[in-house]
Order: structure tokens, then C-alpha cells, then sequence
């Protein structure tokens, strides 16, 4: 096949700037602006000879953003792309509407399997300030369809079956056959629901649910990728995945879950029994290596995100183990794993995973908690244990991390600022430490012991990352997290985190409470002590989780 490589002027356009999640942005239509994008990336990295993955979610824009990753890849030296057949392959980037109107984004990930470093992310976004020219091959478009080996100019291209190779992965983890067993032996009793919410999960449940565990093809719903997602908010929370939720609890279903639009995320929901991202983790780590084969030679370390619970950390502490607790962001995990520090880890924002990849991995949750719910139940022939039951057993022994976020969305942003200098303030001078607040409606009294920023020094690279939070301790354990999430134009986007621990010796009743009743007293106190209310102009939260 005859090729030329073409180099295409351009000029920079502003705001290419790369998160961890990589460049989100409305689909363009303006000319070059996804080609300038791209050929940054290259001009970041040393594509020459180079083997690149290329996945997405199945989102508005994909398949044509495939083609041109193709054109300017292959101009600029890729020796191989392998890319998932349709361009769907599970690469977690976001979990926002998608559709013409919503959101697009290309997120580059390093060698490892990981978010880029901001060493990278900073590069990319200095070259797209100055890129003039992109080079490309201009040839006819894959068939994206056909799995095989093909050729595009110089470079090799392999259109392969991701759905399989995950399968396979999962496989060589979890106990399939123990899970097949328990869950067509106990069909009448235990009933299984997956919700894709047409994100790219769907032909993963398929292929997992029906086709491998031998469950009912109605035991999975939504399972076809589309482009706008059904028009729906592809991020499994209580409130995104309400037709779960309903489903479950109409058809009074044991096993529930839902993983977002590009499959990082995941919800765990059964008749009745919610389980908090901070309490899943917890449990898994708790279970693994007695249940799950691809730990059975011990768990290396584990680790939370910094506003997560520390639910885990009682785990740690009971198996002798290290738990890290670092800033939001998946790259601090990849590194304590790179580094052989860190076996299971999670965040509160639905974000569950291990050291089998350096992301996030939804439907890899999913399939721990039917493993460890399998192997409760081997244990315990006469009695069937479900999600509620194992939540009650794992308090018993670990106590309780109540545990809520409150999301307050679009607010002002001077207001914002205000909150976070409020409390800056009392940082500086000390002036919450000892000081005592009473609840109103519940009588409880809570004493403030700490009030810090968290900073965190990456123990393998060394890097710092400063102000990643404020937090105000209690003397009996709890505490409530403040982060101001981002702002522009849209206004600020502020998460109050509010956590109460609750010791195993309190009993049933008080550790079997619903999260509202559990941290009533605590939020009314957190609200008084931070003028929340005051500063936003907010009276309730847009999202509670």
C-alpha cells in the first residue's frame, strides 16, 4: 500500500490543558482542534517504533477520533496500534453524558497501564500552545468492525476482541467456576442484575453474566453501547442509576450492581443493602486472600484515597498490613503498585481496583463481590448470606465508618473561596482545636482535636502535593473533609465529606442504623463550624452520596 506523509498547518488553539482524565471538552467541529490535540501527544512521548492501545467507550466522536489517531500515529512512526474491535475497549477516562451536546475527551496513558503524570500532562499542554503543523497518512478508513491483523501505511494494526481478552484476564483472578456454581444452585434464591447503563461494561456483562456464569439474559439491562448513552448520566450512584435501584427493589433481587460509561466505576446495590464505595473496598480487602485465587499468595499493602473512609485501615490494622491514604487520583496507586507496595485500594467515589492494571476497573469489583459472596456461602451451607448479611458480619468485627458526601454543584465561586479561606484561617491559628459543638436535634457533642490541610510526599518519586483537602478531626474518631473541586464559568463545585465511627461494641442496633440517621448530628455540627450554609447560599446539596 502506497503512503505519503502530509504535514497539515494549524494553529494553537487555548485550553488544551490535559488532567489526570486527560482533555474533556464539548465535540469540536473546529478545524484541527482534535489533530492538534493529538499530535501534542506525540510530540510528548517517542512514537518511533512504538506500540500504542487505542480504546474508548463507545461515546459521540469515537470511531472518528479512532481514524485520525490512525492517520497522525502512523505518520509520526507507530510501528503497532492494537485497538478494540468497534473502538470499544474499557480505557477509564469519564463517566459524563455523552451525545453531540455532552462531553468528549482523549486521555493518554503511560506504559504501565496508567494516567499520564502531570511531568506528561504539562508537556502535552505546552506543546499544543505552540503546535503549528500536525503530519498525517491519508488513506481509507479501518473497517473498525472486523477483528484481524491489517495495515495502515507503515503501521501494523490489530483489531482484537477486548471482551475476550478481559474474560480471560478475569478468569486467571477470580473463582469462576465456584461463582458459576453457587449462582445456579442457589438461581431461585440469589438472583443477579447488572446494569451497563449503555456505556462500554455492557458487552462485558454479557459476555461475563450470561455467556460465562450462565445466567438469564435478562440478568443484565442496558448492555448496548450507545453513543449518548440512552440519554442517560452513565455514573452508577444511587441517583444515576435509579432503574437499578427500582429494579432491585421491585423484583426483590439479592445482587445488584452497575459500572459507569467507561467502566471504572461501580455500584453494589441489593434488596435494601446499599454499600458504600468505602465499605466495598473494605470488604474485599477483608475477604481476598481467603476467597480470591489470584491472592491467595498474601496481599501486599493497601491503600484509600484521602476522603475515602477508613473503613479499610481497621482491616489493615486487624491483618498486620500498610494502608496508604493519598490524594484523589489513580496515578498515586499505580506508583505504591509499580513499586510491589499495593495489592487493593478504592475511592468514595465509586472507584474500586487491584494491581492486575494501574486503573480503576468497575466490572473487577463486581465480580470480587460475587467471588467473596460464592465462597461466604461455601462456608456456610445453611444459611444464605447476601449482601446485608455480609455487611453486618463485617461491622461486627471491624466496627462502623458512617460515611456521606455531600455535592454542592455550581455554586459561586467567590463564595466558595470564602469557605475555603474560613477554614484556612482556623488552620493558621489553631482556633477550632478543643473547642466543643453540640448537635441540636440528636444532643450529641463532638470536640474538635485537629484541623489541617492535607499534603502528601509520594514515598517512591518523591513528588509533593499540597492542599488536597481540609479536614477537621474529632476526639472520638470522626471527621468531616472539605474539597473545592474546580471552578469557572459554571461557578465552583464544593464536597463535604463527613465521617463517624462507630466502635463493634456498640451493638447491632446502633451499628445496623441508616447513614442519614448515623451522621445526623455530625453533619448539622460540620455545617456550624464551616458557615457552609452561609458562604454558598446553599441550603441543601445538590447530590448526596
Amino acid at each position: 500500500m502506497s503512503y505519503q506523509v502530509k504535514e497539515i498547518q494549524t494553529k494553537p488553539y487555548d485550553g488544551q490543558k490535559p488532567g489526570t482524565s486527560g482533555l474533556r471538552k464539548r465535540p469540536h467541529v473546529k478545524q484541527h482542534y482534535t489533530e492538534n490535540f493529538v499530535q501534542a501527544i506525540f510530540d510528548s512521548i517517542e512514537p518511533k517504533g512504538a506500540t500504542l492501545v487505542i480504546g474508548g467507550d463507545g461515546r459521540f466522536f469515537s470511531p472518528e477520533t479512532v481514524q485520525t489517531i490512525l492517520k497522525i500515529g502512523s505518520a509520526n512512526g507507530v510501528s503497532k496500534f492494537i485497538i478494540g474491535q468497534n473502538a470499544i475497549l474499557s480505557t477509564p477516562a469519564a463517566h459524563n453524558p455523552g451525545g453531540p451536546n455532552n462531553d468528549f475527551g482523549i486521555k493518554y496513558n503511560v506504559s504501565n497501564g496508567g494516567p499520564a503524570p502531570e511531568s506528561v500532562t504539562n508537556k502535552i499542554f505546552e506543546k499544543t500552545k505552540v503546535i503549528s503543523s500536525y503530519k498525517v497518512i491519508e488513506l481509507p478508513p479501518l473497517d473498525l468492525a472486523k477483528t484481524g491483523s491489517f495495515t495502515y501505511g507503515p503501521t501494523k494494526v490489530d483489531i482484537i476482541d477486548s471482551v475476550a481478552d478481559y474474560v480471560e484476564l478475569l478468569e486467571s483472578i477470580f473463582d469462576f467456576p465456584l461463582i458459576k456454581s453457587f449462582l445456579l444452585t442457589r438461581a431461585d434464591s440469589f438472583r443477579v442484575l447488572f446494569d451497563g447503563m449503555h456505556g462500554v461494561t455492557g458487552p462485558y456483562g454479557k459476555a461475563i453474566f450470561v455467556d460465562t456464569l450462565g445466567l438469564a439474559p435478562s440478568s443484565v439491562q442496558n448492555a448496548q453501547p450507545l453513543p449518548d448513552f440512552g440519554g442517560g448520566h452513565p455514573d452508577p450512584n444511587l441517583t444515576y442509576a435509579h432503574e437499578l435501584v427500582e429494579r432491585v427493589e421491585a423484583e426483590n433481587i439479592n445482587f445488584g450492581a452497575a459500572s459507569d460509561g467507561d467502566g471504572d466505576r461501580n455500584m453494589i446495590y441489593g434488596k435494601g443493602a446499599f454499600v458504600t464505595p468505602s465499605d466495598s473496598v473494605a470488604i474485599i480487602a477483608d475477604w481476598a486472600a481467603e476467597a480470591i485465587p489470584y491472592f491467595k499468595g498474601g496481599v501486599k499493602g493497601l491503600a484509600r484515597s484521602m476522603p475515602t473512609s477508613a473503613q479499610i485501615d481497621y482491616v489493615a490494622k486487624k491483618k498486620g498490613l500498610a494502608c496508604h491514604v493519598v490524594p484523589t487520583g489513580w496515578k498515586f496507586f499505580g506508583n505504591l503498585m509499580d513499586a510491589g507496595q499495593l495489592s487493593i485500594c478504592g475511592e468514595e467515589s465509586f472507584g474500586t481496583g487491584s494491581d492486575h492494571i494501574r486503573e480503576k476497573d468497575g466490572v473487577w469489583a463486581v465480580v470480587a463481590w460475587l467471588n467473596i459472596l460464592a465462597y461466604a456461602n461455601k462456608q456456610s451451607p445453611n444459611e444464605l448470606i447476601g449482601i446485608n448479611e455480609l455487611l453486618q458480619k463485617h461491622y461486627a468485627v471491624y466496627g462502623r465508618s458512617f460515611f456521606s458526601r455531600y455535592d454542592y454543584e455550581e455554586v459561586s465561586s467567590e463564595g466558595a473561596q470564602k469557605l475555603v479561606d474560613a477554614l484556612n484561617a482556623h488552620i493558621d491559628k489553631s482556633s477550632l482545636v478543643k473547642t466543643e459543638h453540640t448537635s441540636k436535634t440528636t444532643g450529641q457533642t463532638f470536640t474538635v482535636s485537629e484541623v489541617l490541610n492535607f499534603d502528601y510526599t509520594d514515598p517512591i518519586d518523591g513528588s509533593v502535593s499540597k492542599n488536597q483537602g481540609q479536614i477537621v478531626r474529632f476526639t472520638d474518631g470522626s471527621r468531616v473533609v472539605f474539597r473545592l473541586s474546580g471552578t469557572g464559568s459554571q461557578g465552583a463545585t464544593v464536597r463535604m465529606y463527613v465521617e463517624r465511627y462507630v466502635a463493634p461494641e456498640k451493638g447491632a442496633t446502633e451499628l445496623g442504623k441508616g447513614t442519614a440517621e448515623g451522621l445526623k448530628g455530625l453533619i448539622e455540627v460540620a455545617l456550624e463550624i464551616s458557615s457552609l450554609t452561609e458562604f454558598l447560599g446553599r441550603e441543601k446539596p445538590t447530590v448526596i452520596t
